[in-house]
């Protein structure tokens, strides 16, 4: 019996890299996991670490850009498990690049996967969480708002900083409910920043110099278990918060 081993959690983009790294790491401490994502076989897989580990898991098909599904989504998970205690927010799909090269189209994703698809799902978890007494959402955010050097990262820092403001009022209008709304800011090795590094060694060995900790968080070990504990009743007083996990890299003031 693990300490979340009544929870239910949906985590999204949890096919691989940081989703997976969460849900394995709920999954470790109990809690029945939705696994949501774009790929199919990916989240089979994901469900399959999570049962070895002996925790419930169920894949769930889901672009979160399709935010008019999201709320049907969210009804099949509290009908397969009976409820909805824990929501993170992990996948997203925009664009990086200079502001003059950013077509219309592609700034715009990253507005519809980032905040959009977060409010469709925040909202929808609502009344779940409100009738089990609450619930913790965790939504995931970047350093990128607060980078020395923001240029080619506009697109993605502008979506992720109005996600953090939306968690931020969310904290505020639910905390009354039960419901805590938190973000974090991760730095972890995702396959996409594992294939960086290993194509780009000497800018990926300057990159690590700039972390005080001195190397990229683990998924799992460094990102999902820093969740766990956030969720957790010890934390219950914390809300509207960001907290960066980037060994130190940030400085969010």
């Amino acid at each position: 019996m693990g300490s979340l081993s009544d929870r239910v959690a949906i985590v999204t983009g949890a096919g691989q890299g940081v989703g997976q790294g969460i849900a394995l790491a709920l999954a470790s401490e109990g809690a029945a996991i939705a696994v949501l994502g774009r790929t199919a076989a990916k989240l089979d897989t994901t469900c399959e670490l999570i049962r070895e580990r002996g925790a419930k898991a169920a894949p769930f098909v889901c672009d979160v850009a399709d935010t008019e599904e999201i709320p049907g989504v969210v009804e099949r998970v509290a009908e397969t498990f009976g409820g909805v205690d824990i929501l993170v927010n992990n996948a997203y799909s925009g664009s990086y690049g200079p502001l003059l090269e950013m077509s219309d189209a592609k700034f715009q994703k990253g507005f519809v996967t980032g905040p959009f698809a977060a409010f469709a799902f925040m909202k929808a978890c609502h009344p779940h969480m409100k009738a089990r007494g609450g619930g913790s959402i965790v939504n995931l955010v970047t350093s990128a708002m607060v980078r020395w050097d923001p240029a080619t990262y506009g697109a993605y820092a502008a979506a992720k900083q109005a996600l953090r403001s939306l968690t931020r009022t969310a904290a505020a209008e639910w905390g009354p409910d039960g419901i805590r709304a938190n973000n974090i800011a991760p730095h972890a090795l995702s396959p996409g920043l594992k294939w960086w590094a290993e194509n780009n060694p000497e800018a990926a060995e300057e990159f690590r110099k700039t972390i005080p900790l001195g190397y990229i968080g683990d998924c799992e070990d460094d990102i999902g278990k820093a969740v766990v504990a956030l969720v957790q009743p010890a934390m219950r007083y914390l809300t509207g918060a960001t907290i960066p996990l980037d060994g130190g890299q940030a400085n969010f003031g």
